[in-house]
């Protein structure tokens, strides 16, 4: 939660007043699909009392579309627009730090996942096609429907609030 969810808030805190600047200007969040699995322990966002990497994984990505809908709304109007990006299944160095028999069955099916290059292409591509919609979450280069939860914006609001509460900041 803190590096993938609280280190990008805090960066793009940061660099507001320079992307306002600089706008029309744009805002780029990396998640996942495996948002769709994600929930928003509010009580726990830390994973302090009930840690495990996967359900601490989804949250922090489920965590950035939700991110993303709140800023795209702080933002409406500046010129920054945001959007949120699932790259898709990559093939990179990350899986030396996976269990044995998990990297045995990435590497014999690594042939359905994307290159590091072939991964890029959607971030590329809210990076540099006009008119896409604001807050809008992408995949394989088009928009694509987010889950439920990362549609809630009660839940953005208050992520955002609680975000605000932990990094000791407040947005102009």
């Amino acid at each position: 939660f803190g590096v993938n969810h609280l280190g990008h808030f805090f960066l793009t805190f940061l660099l507001l007043d320079l992307l306002k600047q600089s706008a029309p200007s744009r805002v780029i969040n990396v998640s996942s699909v495996s948002h769709y699995m994600g929930k928003i322990q509010f009580d726990d966002l830390n994973s302090e009392k009930d840690y495990h990497p996967v359900k601490a994984y989804v949250q922090s990505k489920l965590a950035n579309v939700l991110f993303t809908r709140e800023l795209s709304r702080k933002l409406r109007g500046t010129g920054v627009t945001v959007y949120a990006v699932d790259p898709g299944a990559v093939y990179t160095e990350a899986i030396r730090h996976m269990k044995q028999f998990i990297q045995i069955f990435i590497t014999s099916f690594n042939f359905l996942i994307k290159t590091p290059a072939e991964g890029a292409y959607t971030t590329l591509y809210c990076a540099l096609t006009p008119d896409l919609e604001n807050g809008g979450y992408f995949s394989n280069c088009a928009p694509t429907v987010c889950s439920r939860a990362a549609a809630d914006d009660r839940s953005a609001k208050k992520l955002w609030d609680l975000s605000c509460h932990l990094l000791g900041i407040r947005w102009r």
